[in-house]
C-alpha cells in the first residue's frame, strides 16, 4: 500500500522532525560538527543490493533505511557509554528522516522507484 494525501504529508513531516531532532541531539553529544555532514550519506551504501537485483536491493535498502538498525546503534552507544557510536546512530536516523522528508520511502521489490511514499518516477 502506498501512502497518499494527508497521511503521506504527515509521514514526510515526521521525517523532517526526526532529521531536525537528530541534529540537536548530535550537538548535545559534543562531537566535532563536521562528522554529521561527513557521514550523512553513508547509509546509502545499503543501495548496493540493487547491483544484484531489485528484491535483494529492496531488502538491503529497507534494512538500512528503517528505524530499527540506527535505533539499535543509538541504544547500544548510550547503554555501553560509547558517545561516537551514539552519534553515528543519530546521524543514521537523521539520514532516514531526511530521506522520508524528501519523499524517498521504503522500497517495494518491483523497482527502486516504487516506495511506500509513492512512485519516484512521477
Amino acid at each position: 500500500m502506498i501512502a497518499t494525501g494527508k497521511p503521506k504529508n504527515w509521514l514526510r513531516l515526521d521525517g523532517l522532525v526526526l532529521f531536525i531532532a537528530t541534529i540537536f541531539l548530535f550537538a548535545g553529544e559534543h562531537q566535532k560538527w563536521w562528522i554529521y555532514p561527513a557521514l550523512i550519506f553513508v547509509p546509502d551504501i545499503f543501495m548496493v543490493g540493487y547491483l544484484k537485483d531489485t528484491k535483494i536491493g529492496a531488502f538491503l535498502y529497507n534494512a538500512g533505511h528503517s528505524y530499527l538498525l540506527p535505533s539499535l546503534l543509538v541504544y547500544l552507544g548510550w547503554q555501553q557509554h560509547h558517545p561516537f557510536a551514539l552519534a553515528v546512530g543519530l546521524i543514521w536516523l537523521g539520514h532516514v528522516g531526511c530521506d522520508r522528508f524528501l519523499g524517498y520511502g521504503l522500497k517495494f521489490d518491483s523497482s527502486f522507484k516504487h516506495t511506500h511514499l509513492g512512485d519516484l518516477s512521477k
